[in-house]
């Protein structure tokens, strides 16, 4: 444990961090499981309600620094390919 008074606080600081981005990071793969799961249904109009979200989530990660933009452009790229697919 630290026992500088500035490193205890920026230790909270960071471990509130880590919680919101595991939150964060944990609705964006909830949000590409949905595109994943409703191209697998064969269901296109809940293919793309699916993965309009699962952009949203993924330009905010980015944005927030969650992400790097090649894991967001990677993914987009990858989920558009099995929804145009269908």
């Amino acid at each position: 444990m630290a026992n500088i008074k500035s490193q205890v606080k920026r230790n909270l600081t960071n471990e509130k961090r880590r919680a919101a981005n595991a939150s964060f990071s944990s609705s964006l793969k909830t949000a590409i499981k949905n595109v994943e799961v409703a191209v697998k249904n064969a269901n296109k109009e809940a293919a793309q309600a699916a993965l309009v979200v699962a952009y949203a989530k993924l330009d905010k990660s980015v944005t927030k620094g969650v992400h790097h933009k090649n894991y967001a452009s990677r993914q987009k790229s990858r989920l558009t390919k099995h929804v145009n697919a269908l």
